[in-house]
């Protein structure tokens, strides 16, 4: 059975819970144009897909950069901690080997950690200092674009639909490594693990629209849902016939927790054998999800992305072409995963995740940490 849960925003919009974004917005003009597509021409190399994907998605930051973000981050979550009274620090922290750690989830439920709900309006701004500090401005507008939808359903199905009912966990002491943070709730899980002073991890993260459109037009993931479709209806019909896997959506995405392995190997059309329209598209819907990342860590996400994943992605479709219709698509490769699925309440209800098959939670930096610094 398909989930309650939901993909990730896009807006760029003011913070608050009433940020609209109709799906066309600034958030869109980060995307190359679109206009036309190359005609034949041998595949492009491995090196020519990582230059354009640098160039379409920015410039990378500096490794040095690396431990201001680190101190950036570690600084917010300890103001966060101090302004915080002895009970409510006590229900924030959680050890950073507890399995509550990967116990993530986008469906409506109690978690450890502190809700909005329960902090005091001082304490709501360290949080939300917190996750400017990993998200910037452009990401913390999403968070609250969740949230906004969260109301309009509250108005539909009553008071157990709550935009206060999203908590923020530490784990572990930030500044001693490793430690990490997630803020969650329904539609919405954000996992950060700082591992070394070079090294975060920024996935599992997971971003859902219920409504998908609104009465008003809002559409939170509108740019990303509409690059995918745009994406399959300019390949060519032999094009389009590798890239689709099944013919009706599939009805959620299908990594979901503890999930990551389902999907196999990765099916449908190689970025290698895209044109040039067709391959910028496919790199601006990751590009829509590194968007609602600060700047300075969504280059260090970017390098990993480009390097290590982007010659081996393939796009893959399920479901008709025509508007209004239930339909899935996903970008896989060797360690990216990008998934969006609008199959839900009539296609109106979109649930979306970008995983790191390897690097998840710092898994793959995480034992190489303990190796070098055994931890009793």
């Amino acid at each position: 059975m398909p989930h309650d849960g939901v993909i990730g925003p896009h807006s760029h919009g003011t913070e608050g819970p009433d940020t609209h974004d109709d799906g066309h917005g600034h958030a869109r003009h980060a995307y190359p144009h679109d206009h036309g597509a190359s005609g034949h021409r041998a595949p492009p190399t491995r090196r020519a897909i990582l230059a354009a994907g640098t160039s379409l998605l920015a410039p990378l930051t500096p490794v040095t950069a690396k431990a201001q973000v680190v101190e950036r981050m570690a600084r917010a979550a300890m103001d966060w901690l101090a302004e915080l009274d002895a009970p409510r620090r006590e229900r924030a922290i959680v050890t950073f080997g507890d399995g509550e750690r990967e116990n993530w989830h986008y469906v409506p439920r109690s978690r450890r950690g502190l809700a909005l709900r329960d902090m005091s309006e001082s304490q709501r701004a360290r949080a939300m200092a917190l996750l400017d500090s990993g998200l910037g401005s452009a990401g913390v507008a999403r968070i609250q674009g969740v949230r906004h939808l969260e109301g309009v359903l509250r108005q539909h199905q009553g008071a157990w639909r709550d935009p206060d009912n999203y908590a923020l966990t530490i784990f572990g002491a930030p500044g001693a490594y490793p430690w990490g943070w997630r803020f969650e709730g329904h539609h919405l899980s954000l996992n950060f693990a700082v591992i070394a002073p070079d090294r975060i991890a920024v996935t599992p993260a997971f971003w859902g629209a219920n409504p998908a459109r609104t009465s008003d037009g809002f559409r939170l993931m509108g740019a990303v849902e509409d690059l995918g479709r745009a994406l399959v209806r300019g390949l060519p019909d032999s094009a389009r016939r590798t890239a689709t896997i099944a013919e009706r959506s599939l009805g959620d995405i299908v990594a979901g927790p503890g999930r990551e392995r389902d999907l196999g190997a990765p099916r449908g059309l190689a970025l290698a054998d895209m044109d040039e329209a067709a391959r910028n598209r496919a790199l601006a819907i990751i590009g829509g999800f590194l968007e609602a990342l600060a700047p300075d860590v969504a280059a260090m996400q970017r390098r990993r992305v480009m390097e290590v994943g982007a010659a081996t992605m393939r796009f893959a479709w399920a479901g008709p072409l025509d508007e209004g219709r239930a339909y899935y698509f996903r970008l896989q490769g060797a360690t990216t995963l990008v998934e969006l699925d609008n199959s839900q309440d009539d296609a109106n209800h979109v649930h979306s995740v970008w995983r790191d098959l390897v690097a998840d939670f710092g898994r793959d930096a995480l034992g190489d940490h303990y190796r070098r610094q055994p931890h009793r």
